[in-house]
């Protein structure tokens, strides 16, 4: 039977929130945890999540994970379920970014994005989702980027993951719906963490995590698929889906001084 998904509440179960120690992450975790969520917490960083959890007020759980290990990605999910309560509301936000061009482009860079945005959210996928279609309810955000777009400077592998991560959810989505699950995919422009620090270039719109983390909570309510901010930024984008090579490479190469 086909269902239409219902956006689930904290009545519904817990919120799971990876990539929680810093950022985007940390600001969703609290935002939810304002809501009235009870929210698994899960990031490398042990003693970030513990003090995220301990200023909590107890609404927020601390799960340490390296969600590119499997088997880890098992029990975490195992022990939220057990002792927090079932996974509701997935926001699958870990992610890693290194900065390289053509000149320093390496396969060992190349394979720590790839493992970690690719691999390390396709964990997490086949481990919530069967949960979620048994009870024939949920919602999952995969956490992408507008940088999966289009191919931009000092960003290819960084961009190829998180064009894959569009597709994945954009893909996943025809199983997901008719079977009451929500996915959802969220496309932040230039957000402060500490990946956007790296950067030495001009980031227009760059946004504070907290007003980022009530967009990204904001969209959750909504029923779209994609959930993308700040508007003036990333409908520049979109933009330059739609321009043809010579005119695309022509404003980005003026835009942002690559050569």
């Amino acid at each position: 039977m086909t269902k239409s998904p219902i956006t689930p509440t904290p009545d519904d179960g817990c919120a799971w929130v990876t990539g929680a120690s810093q950022g985007l992450g940390l600001a969703v975790a609290e935002r939810l945890a304002t809501d009235g969520w009870r929210v698994a917490a899960s990031a490398r960083n042990r003693e970030a999540l513990t003090a995220l959890a301990e200023r909590s007020g107890g609404r927020i759980t601390a799960v340490p994970l390296d969600i590119t290990d499997l088997d880890a990605v098992r029990a975490a999910v195992a022990g939220i379920e057990d002792e927090v309560g079932p996974i509701a509301r997935a926001v699958l936000n870990a992610g890693t970014y290194i900065p390289e061009t053509a000149l320093t482009f390496n396969s060992v860079d190349a394979r720590t994005q790839v493992e970690l945005n690719i691999m390390g959210t396709i964990h997490c996928l086949d481990v919530i989702m069967p949960a979620m279609v048994s009870r024939g309810r949920g919602q999952i955000a995969v956490v992408a980027s507008v940088a999966g777009y289009r191919g931009l400077p000092r960003g290819a592998v960084y961009g190829a993951t998180k064009s894959a991560l569009n597709t994945l959810a954009e893909s996943l989505r025809f199983g997901l719906e008719p079977a009451g699950v929500r996915i959802q995919v969220i496309n932040p422009g230039f957000v402060r963490t500490p990946l956007t620090d790296k950067n030495d270039f001009a980031m227009p719109f760059r946004m504070e995590p907290d007003a980022a983390a009530d967009k990204l909570v904001r969209g959750l309510a909504r029923r779209d698929f994609e959930i993308t901010f700040p508007q003036r930024f990333t409908f520049l984008m979109k933009r330059l889906r739609s321009l043809p090579y010579e005119t695309f490479y022509a404003l980005v190469s003026r835009g942002t001084g690559a050569s």
